[in-house]
């Protein structure tokens, strides 16, 4: 799964970066600036228009520089690819725990542990991992499965984090392309300055404009992600109390069979 999305994000940027090579090569020949183009093409009889969402954000793209603002927005295609393949993935795990348990202690009943083997390999989620491997231990004592049930739930909520630290790591990187940005921006600002040699408010106020662009879209990416991340989280929460408490209940289910026989 996770391969698919991290396919599906590379075509996104292979095709955004197409798009901003045809917007770059409908420019004017003698160098007119790229907002002249967007104000002229808006332009009407009447008055100008409104200018589209997709064309402003197209604009403030090739202001803030095509380079800063690729990696903006690969760190958030990248983000986002994973952050739907662990939402995708957490929403597949989820179980119905009680109607799991009834199962399971319906076939110890009636058809033993292996039976009870067949329901659990027959149910998707970590839960019904957890349920197999501790099965799997039965005729080692209770005390052999309830610390197999505690170790195979570690591993089941490492399986559950898979991949977060890139979703953080891009979350930090973010806002940092966009400061780093700015200063570059910043810099060649005041290069601007020193080559006019006069710091007239247009010189000052256009490279401000262009360096202050890489940080509102690292911000942005971060701010995002920072949801995408904390919903996730929140999730692996939940599935980690349902977890816990259906191991609880499961060794109480095969208590109560080992004391039947």
């Amino acid at each position: 799964m996770k391969k698919i999305f991290m396919f599906l994000a590379v075509m996104g940027v292979m095709a955004f970066s197409a798009q901003n090579a045809a917007a770059q090569d409908e420019q004017p020949a003698d160098g007119t600036a790229a907002t002249e183009v967007v104000t002229e093409a808006t332009e009407t009889l009447d008055g100008p228009e409104e200018i589209p969402l997709h064309q402003a954000l197209k604009t403030k793209f090739i202001e803030g520089g095509a380079g800063f603002m690729a990696l903006v927005i690969i760190c958030l295609i990248l983000g986002l690819a994973l952050s739907i393949e662990r939402i995708l993935y957490l929403s597949l795990s989820k179980t119905n725990t009680k109607k799991l348990l009834a199962k399971v202690e319906k076939a110890l009943n009636e058809g033993g542990v292996e039976a009870a083997k067949d329901v659990c390999r027959n149910t998707r989620g970590p839960v019904a991992s957890i349920f197999y491997q501790g099965l799997l231990r039965m005729d080692q004592g209770i005390e052999t499965v309830e610390k197999t049930v505690v170790s195979y739930g570690s591993v089941q909520m490492s399986q559950m984090e898979n991949g977060l630290s890139w979703i953080s790591l891009f979350i930090a990187i973010a806002p940092s392309l966009g400061f780093l940005g700015t200063v570059i921006g910043m810099i060649q600002a005041f290069d601007a300055i020193q080559v006019a040699g006069d710091m007239s408010p247009n010189v000052v106020a256009g490279g401000m404009k262009v360096a202050l662009i890489t940080t509102v879209g690292g911000l942005i990416v971060a701010v995002i992600l920072q949801l995408f991340y904390n919903y996730i989280l929140s999730q692996i929460d939940s599935l980690t109390i349902e977890m816990e408490d259906a191991s609880i209940s499961l060794i109480d289910v095969l208590v109560k069979y080992q004391e039947k026989k």
